[in-house]
């Protein structure tokens, strides 16, 4: 019986590739870095990667100094500009949220940098369906050593957790958590158990496992 759902974040519940690509022109241009234009590509090719390896994953051939300014002034230039253009919730999201947070609490687990989480609750106004939530940014741990934290201090007993990545599906592996495939975001799991082609077909799966649903 499923006691909790634990989500991702990007590539799970939205896309913000072509606003934090906005941000990283940005601080290239802020500093005269000299680089190639980055594209919502770039972003979305990295994404679910703790925020430095997503910079030096991109911008692989500049200098150390470069590197960490980069990495430094993009984490709070990636959140104002989400805060101000906002990102693509995947279709259904809103409402699902909705309704599964009257069946499951509902937590989220990420390799973001600290305040995009909270970035996310206030764009979308979804922040009222979460109970709770952890990141790279705010602890420096791995996405397994996160998902352990929260589940630990939630004292969750029988989670699943909700992912895109072959990196969400080992943090679920190795925490001895069901793994979730939302085969609509960026990454493939080929071998996963479940996979989702919509978030619409996600939340009826869960709302038929809870027996306060009535589905």
């Amino acid at each position: 019986m499923i006691d909790a759902v634990v989500f991702d974040l990007d590539g799970t519940l939205w896309d913000t590739s072509a606003s934090c690509a906005v941000a990283w022109n940005r601080v290239l241009d802020r500093h005269r870095i000299p680089f190639r234009p980055i594209t919502e590509h770039d972003v979305r090719g990295v994404t679910g990667k703790p925020h430095e390896e997503c910079i030096r994953a991109v911008f692989a051939g500049l200098d150390e100094a470069h590197i960490q300014t980069l990495a430094a002034e993009t984490q709070l230039e990636d959140n104002r500009v989400v805060a101000e253009l906002g990102g693509e919730l995947f279709a259904d999201v809103k409402a699902g949220l909705k309704r599964l947070c009257a069946s499951y609490p509902l937590f989220i687990v990420s390799n973001c940098q600290a305040g995009y989480i909270e970035t996310f609750f206030q764009w979308s106004n979804l922040g009222g369906c979460f109970r709770d939530f952890e990141c790279w940014g705010n602890t420096g741990l791995s996405k397994t050593e996160n998902l352990r934290v929260l589940l630990d201090r939630n004292r969750l007993r029988h989670p699943v957790f909700v992912g895109d990545t072959s990196g969400d599906q080992a943090a679920a592996r190795d925490c001895g958590v069901p793994f979730l495939h939302a085969a609509y975001g960026f990454g493939n799991c080929a071998d996963a158990a479940h996979h989702f082609t919509s978030f619409s077909a996600l939340t009826t799966y869960l709302l038929n496992q809870s027996p306060s649903s009535g589905e």
